[in-house]
């Protein structure tokens, strides 16, 4: 049985870092640069997964990749070692936000799991995200409000400039002196999540984010 150990905001690392390579293969650079780009992409690569074996190594490693096809074999076996957002069903949806009665559920046919890092959806009805993230080996969810901006920015997930919307979410914080004391955590996120997942290259703020949120 083949180990899955990669997960999708690693294949979008790594699909920049090809990008680099042909970018500075079509600019002709001395083969001692390029050589240090490979060399390089590959140490990122590598930094990604704690404790990868040997064999995981020989999997990533780009150095012996020379053209255009072979790097897009390379991505497609990656695929085999890729592990999806764990599946999920409306009923499990619904219980974890047990107060929205009228939770709007996104098309759970239409999602291709193996290329999320995080599930998320819109109620523009009531102007509010869902965000559901697999979080210490446990699927979470939150829901934020969200307000519509006209001006692209810098999405606080993907780290890429794009369409955004503001998104806010109230945690009970914890503060020894105040018991009732709330704390609202907002920041800016890609309004298209399904092309925020595609960009994703580092889960560390959505991590990050999440345990705040839910003070975990």
């Amino acid at each position: 049985m083949t180990e899955k150990f990669i997960k999708n905001e690693h294949v979008n690392f790594i699909k920049k870092q090809i990008a680099l390579i042909k970018d500075s293969k079509k600019k002709n650079v001395p083969p001692t640069v390029l050589a240090a780009v490979i060399d390089l992409a590959n140490a990122k690569i590598l930094e990604l997964i704690p404790k990868i074996s040997l064999a995981q190594q020989e999997i990533l490693d780009l150095s012996r990749l020379k053209t255009d096809d072979e790097y897009d074999q390379y991505i497609q076996r990656l695929s085999k070692f890729l592990i999806p957002f764990p599946k999920i069903t409306d009923q499990q949806l619904k219980k974890m936000f047990p107060k929205n009665k009228k939770l709007k559920l996104p098309d759970l046919s239409r999602i291709d799991y193996s290329q999320l890092t995080y599930l998320g959806w819109d109620d523009l009805g009531s102007n509010k995200k869902f965000i559901v993230y697999e979080l210490d080996e446990k699927t979470v969810g939150i829901e934020c409000r969200i307000i519509p901006t006209s001006k692209n920015n810098i999405c606080s997930f993907c780290r890429c400039a794009g369409k955004v919307v503001f998104f806010s979410t109230v945690t009970k914080a914890k503060k020894a002196n105040n018991p009732d004391y709330y704390k609202s955590i907002g920041n800016f996120i890609c309004a298209d999540s399904s092309e925020c997942n595609k960009k994703i290259t580092n889960a560390e703020y959505v991590t990050t984010f999440l345990k705040d949120s839910l003070r975990m």
